[in-house]
């Protein structure tokens, strides 16, 4: 007869339950953990992003410590620089960089791995919403989360900016000096722009000391509140998964969040982590003291800005400089503002408004929690597209010093080129997309109905001879018919039964241009009355032959004979499932 024994009580118990019992923390955490999350490896974009950020703020913490924020001209003629350098004029905070380099112990390690961690934080976020946009997960009911990850993208921005501006090097330098002729070029309010940001002239005394308060209090701050209403916000709408067996609006399937996806999710940043750290011990970025405290005179090749903001200096190299005029006393300065103003306005705009301007032009009210193929959306796909090549053009045009140094190129030529690609490469890419998104759509819908191609040909005892089908199993064919068949937007007529013109009809009538740009050339999915009717004439047309895995082999037709040759009441069977599939009214 075995005893039983009682079960040792957890020492942390008395405090977790004087936690509960004084803020219900209890029933919150265990909502929580049973938290089901899909797992996918492109949802662990977002967490690179999260980690990355976590890596900067304990790095930036370490450096905060070291780092002096002011403009003070002081000497630093320690005999560990340059020979060059030694002895020569500097502000306080590029001397305090340099301190960081070379005395402080591990702050050449905690400045590179806070440099790399930047720059993988702000490619997650790319990445992470390059995801979101091509599947569709910023629709209904996720709108202001795409909003919200928005936002934390220009802070990013504006976070890098103020980050690698504030050892106040050459480059640095540099890099405020075109903020300062941005500004500037801002009509009528652009000196006053200038004055307040810089505190006087260009570059003044207070540029630093604000940029640093902008970078370790005001940016942080607000991607920690954003970042934390961004997950609140996944966990109340639940995550989004990719279309499979099992899986539909309703429901998630996944890992709950204790013990399994808490246990990745932790693993995962000891990954990050230590990749971070070994780059930040192993590749050199950012040699303040190879280039020098900030001078305005010394202009060279090889100036570029970390890569998230390398577009913005190509758009400023593509400009021509004959674009500025003067105005009533006033300088109108286009070759600054378009590629420095216009052009980046026109990218983010478009970047934040998509999710409604494509729920307008759908008409979709419905809640969406399964996520799109992107060759199911070929003209988000292809705007994507686009939009990724421009950006790449403008990236090239960037560093188009160093390409006509490395390869001994004319720098107009390789300028006259990239002038040309930033218009045509990204209409050329869009159009290039959405042909490969139709294409595969019709190659979908060519495999739903009649299955993968064997190459076995027979002949039936008719002499009609047939090529054998490898029929597609219920997974396959589910994925490839299960999203819905989107139709261009119908509208009222011009006029009312009283022969009154209706109000609103011309905008109507413009985002239905706009619907038939977007769904005109779609590719419908198989309706289930097609597949039946694929599923009868395989059959009638099947003579014993076996698969090889116990399911009936497809016999289709190899145009010897009249291939789109059907029976009466398939043509019947698909015409109805057509009209089923057009009619709003049809569940």
């Amino acid at each position: 007869m075995s005893a039983t024994t009682a079960r040792k009580p957890s020492k942390a118990a008395p405090a977790a339950d004087y936690l509960d019992r004084r803020t219900g923390i209890g029933k919150a955490v265990k909502e929580f953990a049973r938290k089901v999350f899909p797992d996918h490896w492109s949802f662990l974009l977002g967490e690179v992003a999260l980690y990355s950020f976590i890596v900067l703020i304990l790095s930036g913490l370490f450096l905060t410590m070291f780092f002096v924020p002011s403009m003070g001209h002081v000497t630093y003629p320690e005999d560990q620089l340059p020979v060059a350098m030694q002895g020569v004029g500097m502000s306080e905070a590029f001397a305090s960089t340099l301190r960081l380099s070379f005395e402080v112990r591990g702050g050449l390690l905690m400045r590179q791995i806070h440099h790399w961690a930047a720059l993988l934080f702000m490619a997650a976020i790319v990445a992470h919403m390059l995801r979101v946009f091509f599947t569709g997960a910023f629709r209904k009911p996720r709108e202001l989360n795409w909003l919200i990850g928005f936002t934390l993208l220009i802070l990013g921005l504006l976070a890098g900016f103020s980050g690698y501006s504030l050892p106040d090097d050459v480059l640095s330098g540099n890099g405020l000096r075109i903020a300062d002729g941005v500004a500037r070029a801002i009509p009528i309010l652009g000196s006053y722009v200038s004055l307040g940001l810089f505190g006087g002239e260009f570059p003044g005394t207070d540029i630093i000391p604000r940029l640093f308060t902008v970078h370790i209090l005001l940016v942080p701050g607000l991607i920690i509140a954003l970042v934390t209403v961004h997950l609140i916000l996944v966990v109340v709408h639940k995550h989004t998964q990719y279309p499979g067996p099992g899986k539909t609006e309703k429901n998630v399937v996944g890992y709950p969040v204790l013990p399994v996806y808490a246990a990745k999710a932790g693993g995962f940043f000891f990954i990050v982590f230590g990749f971070l750290a070994m780059l930040g011990a192993l590749v050199s970025i950012n040699p303040v003291w190879i280039h020098g405290p900030y001078d305005p005179s010394p202009v060279g090749a090889g100036a570029q800005p970390d890569w998230y903001m390398l577009f913005l200096e190509g758009a400023l190299r593509l400009m021509p400089g004959w674009p500025e005029f003067v105005i009533g006393g006033y300088v109108l300065s286009l070759n600054v503002l378009i590629p420095g103003v216009v052009i980046p306005g026109i990218l983010f705009t478009t970047i934040a408004l998509w999710p409604f301007i494509e729920a307008a032009v759908t008409k979709d009210r419905g809640e969406h929690h399964l996520l799109d193929r992107p060759r199911n959306a070929p003209i988000r796909t292809a705007t994507g597209v686009s939009i990724i090549t421009a950006f790449m053009v403008l990236n090239v045009a960037g560093a188009n010093d160093l390409i006509a140094t490395h390869f001994e190129l004319s720098l107009n030529g390789i300028t006259w080129f990239l002038r040309a690609a930033f218009f045509i490469a990204p209409v050329f890419a869009f159009w290039l997309t959405k042909r490969i998104c139709l294409s595969l759509q019709r190659r979908d819908r060519e495999l739903a109905l009649h299955g993968h191609e064997t190459g076995r040909i027979v002949r039936m005892p008719s002499g009609q001879y047939m090529e054998v089908h490898q029929p597609l199993s219920q997974e396959e064919r589910w994925l490839l018919v299960q999203h819905e068949a989107d139709r261009m937007l119908e509208i009222g007529p011009p006029e009312d039964e009283n022969g009154v013109r209706r109000p609103g009809y011309q905008r109507d009538k413009g985002m239905q241009r706009i619907s038939r740009f977007f769904y005109e050339d779609r590719v419908q999915p198989a309706t289930p009355a097609e597949l039946a009717a694929a599923n009868a004439s395989h059959g009638a047309h099947g003579n014993g032959n076996g698969s090889g895995n116990g399911a009936p082999a497809m016999v289709e037709s190899s145009g010897l004979q009249d291939a789109f040759e059907r029976p009466e009441q398939e043509k019947a069977a698909v015409t109805a499932g057509r009209d089923e599939r057009n009619n709003p009214a049809s569940s």
